[in-house]
């Protein structure tokens, strides 16, 4: 019998700084309250950086636990993606630092499609491991939104919080017969662009532009609307293509940006309230480390076990977005 390889999902870790800033605490120096902000966004919490912290820091954090969860070394490494909108440094990449604190040799290099980047990172690394760019492959979400943030804006200001979440991505070869046609890992990816919106959800500055790193700047109602059909169709065009239905799925995890977006997908595609992790109110829209954090506190809860089938989805500045569905864990 020939064997055949997956690409599995084999551990997760996440990071979040210790600074836990309460609604309470922005109410001090901001024109807000507790009960504004979670009614709008249903968020209580975010975590920021110290001065000192760095994104490489969190990254580092995070995929360190990850690593350790799927049961390897640093050494094991062969490809590391991150997903970042706010890297160490213009260049070179964070990709490459955490390479170092991490002490291993790995393909190392940065993704940036906002919120959206870890489902692109994921794609990446799965399409590199089947084109044979190594074994193991590390993916990390890791934003540090504070440092541009407009703190006299409060429409964007009261959403967003730093962390880093990271996944062990593993080329397996599957010689049992009684899993042979039973498909593990990630099953499919959708990822989609549309620069029409590019201006719906962006920073001011840019090394080009004006030599600035800019401030974060958004047109809510837009985004909503966006977000709310772009998230349900790609995940419907995942379903299809796995011959799927909605009821297949034992969780959703979506990008932690709004309450409201994940209740509204909630019900665009009929999925039910108690199949969703939703964890926003304790630590914001972290961007691309939203979905690895929520899949790591589920996963230490104990909601999530091995063989349960999970769909991902996210949509960030470009407009960039997607979906993906896995089944998680290992089969062996």
């Amino acid at each position: 019998m020939n064997s055949k390889f997956q690409i599995l999902l084999t551990g997760v870790g996440s990071y979040l700084p210790k600074k836990k800033i309460s609604n309470n605490d922005l109410e001090k120096f901001m024109d807000t309250s507790d009960e504004w902000i979670r009614k709008r966004t249903g968020i209580k919490f975010r975590h920021f950086v110290e001065d000192n912290e760095l994104t490489s820091d969190m990254g580092t954090n995070a995929a360190e636990l990850a690593i350790f969860n799927a049961g390897l070394k640093p050494k094991d490494i062969d490809l590391i993606i991150l997903a970042t909108t706010t890297p160490d440094n213009t260049f070179p990449s964070t990709a490459s630092k955490i390479q170092r604190n991490l002490g291993c040799k790995a393909i190392s290099f940065d993704v940036q499609a906002v919120c959206a980047g870890f489902i692109y990172a994921i794609s990446i690394g799965v399409a590199m491991l089947k084109d044979t760019h190594g074994k193991k492959c590390l993916v990390i979400g890791a934003d540090s939104m504070s440092k541009i943030l407009d703190w006299n804006d409060r429409s964007t200001s009261v959403l967003f919080g730093d962390g880093a979440g990271a996944v062990v991505l593993e080329k397996k070869n599957v010689i049992n017969k009684t899993v042979e046609n039973n498909q593990w890992g990630v099953l499919v990816s959708k990822i989609f662009t549309n620069g029409e919106y590019y201006d719906l959800l962006s920073t001011d500055g840019g090394v080009s532009k004006n030599k600035s790193t800019g401030f974060l700047r958004m047109n809510g109602k837009e985004i909503f609307k966006h977000a709310v059909e772009k998230l349900s169709s790609s995940l419907l065009m995942c379903l299809e293509e796995c011959n799927m239905n909605i009821n297949d799925l034992d969780w959703l995890i979506p990008h932690q940006a709004n309450q409201r977006i994940i209740n509204a997908v909630s019900n665009k595609v009929k999925i039910p309230q108690d199949k969703i992790i939703s964890t926003i109110s304790n630590h914001g829209n972290t961007s691309a480390a939203s979905i690895p954090l929520a899949l790591d506190v589920a996963t230490k809860k104990g909601n999530i076990k091995n063989g349960d089938i999970l769909a991902l989805q996210a949509i960030g500045g470009g407009l960039s977005w997607g979906s993906l569905i896995l089944k998680i864990g290992n089969p062996n």
